[in-house]
């Protein structure tokens, strides 16, 4: 199953190394796009769910590195609750 990184720019400047099993994700994050925090956060947590499913059918396994990507950024996420916040899609790995 390929593998995808996603670095990704916080609003913070701080930069993230996402992890995805499956290039799903890039149906969901567009490559240099810039998302609201929430809106980013939601698109994670579908294509992560879609890629862990994809390993689960292929594995008999959800992957749990997609369920630990998918915390990160939601403990990332909780710092920031301004209107105009955006995470912006810096590249794919």
């Amino acid at each position: 199953m390929p593998e995808i990184h996603v670095v990704v720019r916080w609003p913070d400047d701080s930069i993230m190394h996402c992890y995805s099993p499956s290039l799903v994700i890039r149906e969901y994050l567009e490559l240099g796009a810039s998302y609201p925090v929430l809106d980013f956060l939601e698109r994670s947590r579908t294509a992560l769910s879609i890629a862990s499913d994809r390993v689960r059918e292929k594995f008999g396994t959800p992957c749990a590195l997609a369920a630990r990507q998918l915390e990160r950024i939601e403990v990332k996420a909780r710092g920031f609750d301004r209107t105009g916040d955006v995470v912006h899609v810096e590249s794919y790995r």
